[in-house]
């Protein structure tokens, strides 16, 4: 299909409970951009019809007139590839992505159609790098992952830091502090939280890290370097532990890629993750080294799947997770920025430290912060191709859209950075 007749934009899994997120989020900024077409897509004509008529109901937009592209199955590559060929951006929500998501990068790069997802496996990232860079790059298409809340807060605040640090940023150590209201953790209780292809997700990650590749260390080829702190330690007023997300490995990819694009200094990047009390950072390393055992073992790994909310002591769902329960939850990083002053000897200690957050707030932050991340990737392809890298291709958000106004459009929409702190 000519590029002219696609569809702007097409939300795949727009069933799914991120989909549904995304649809509705769409919508609602939509309305600034009345020019955009857009489309949903899966195997199910009438859930995705459900899906428009519910989101008109809560929003008050009239979606009946979005088109439906149904009977999409990843198991039938010409449904796919019959989809990507109708738009000019996909957005997959369809995941765990390492089982379903590479039909869809493949079709994606055939019919020549920009790709995003949400996802945050780094097995699922390398293997598009490995593969698909060149075909992309050939293709003239971005493929772009990890378009939610992991990792493009993160990845985009490293840059926010630099660009206001006023000299050279040598380091950033991230803290994420997250607040859970007391109906989210009474719904945990009751009916779990976490969805089943997250769980799935995680299992298969952890299962697929090799044990030598855990214990490697980055060798030291920035000075000074940033050392990792100890697995449990005090900072902020909080107990912190090794934030285990997709953050690390995604903006280390962003600096690896802009030292290779422009020979810009690296920026060194750990990230932790905080808890209020030391039993509980104490517990949350127990249960996480406990998981990362049975993983690798497949008896146990088939009973984790399985048998999840036993697994998980009731955390995981098989459903979706009830509506409004993580509402007025709050996710926030503090990036702790140390380099040097504008004309400092950077073979000397660094003499200065600047302090950015990033904070994500709003109804459902989890997922509505995801689902504006990625709309606003979607919009910033379409509107802002010419400030983005000449050469497309496998990259990340912070790589994609570091010369764009992304930046401007989430902090207008509940994701706020800012810098709150600077010694000299």
């Amino acid at each position: 299909m000519p590029a002219s007749d696609r569809f702007d934009v097409v939300i795949f899994g727009a069933s799914g409970f991120t989909g549904k997120r995304v649809v509705q989020e769409l919508a609602r900024i939509g309305r600034n951009y009345t020019d955009i077409t857009w489309a949903v897509a899966g195997r199910s004509r009438n859930k995705l019809k459900t899906v428009l008529e519910e989101v008109s109901k809560k929003t008050g937009d009239d979606l009946s007139n979005i088109t439906i592209i149904a009977d999409v199955n990843v198991e039938d590559e010409a449904s796919v590839k019959d989809m990507c060929s109708q738009s000019k951006v996909l957005i997959n929500c369809c995941g765990p992505f390492m089982k379903f998501g590479e039909v869809v990068v493949a079709a994606a790069v055939e019919s020549k159609t920009h790709y995003l997802d949400v996802s945050g496996e780094a097995q699922f990232i390398e293997l598009l790098e490995e593969k698909y860079d060149k075909s992309a790059r050939e293709a003239g298409i971005f493929i772009i992952n990890a378009c939610g809340l992991s990792s493009i807060p993160a990845d985009l605040g490293v840059l926010f830091l630099e660009q206001n640090f006023g000299g050279t940023l040598n380091s950033v150590e991230s803290y994420l502090i997250t607040y859970f209201p007391p109906r989210m953790m009474n719904e945990v209780r009751r009916s779990g939280i976490v969805r089943y292809s997250s769980w799935e997700s995680l299992i298969n990650s952890m299962a697929s890290v090799p044990l030598k590749k855990m214990r490697q260390q980055q060798s030291p080829n920035i000075v000074p370097e940033l050392k990792q702190r100890c697995l449990l330690h005090k900072n902020l007023n909080k107990w912190c532990l090794p934030f285990p997300g997709a953050d690390n490995f995604v903006i280390n990819r962003t600096q690896r890629h802009l030292f290779s694009l422009d020979g810009k200094r690296p920026v060194q990047y750990k990230s932790y993750l905080t808890f209020p009390g030391f039993f509980t950072a104490l517990g949350t390393i127990i249960g996480c080294i406990f998981l990362f055992i049975l993983c690798k073992i497949p008896c146990t790994k088939r009973l984790l799947l399985n048998y999840p909310r036993l697994c998980s002591f009731g955390l995981v769902t098989y459903g979706d997770p009830k509506e409004g329960a993580m509402d007025e939850s709050r996710f926030q990083y503090e990036m702790l920025g140390s380099g040097w002053n504008e004309g400092s000897d950077l073979r000397k200690t660094p003499d200065k430290k600047v302090v950015a957050r990033i904070s994500v707030t709003g109804l459902d932050p989890a997922y509505t912060g995801t689902a504006t991340a990625i709309i606003f990737s979607a919009i910033t392809i379409l509107r802002e191709r010419d400030k983005m890298p000449v050469t497309s291709g496998v990259m990340t958000g912070g790589v994609a859209f570091r010369k764009t106004s992304i930046l401007k459009h989430l902090q207008e929409n509940n994701i706020k950075f800012e810098i709150v702190k600077n010694s000299e």
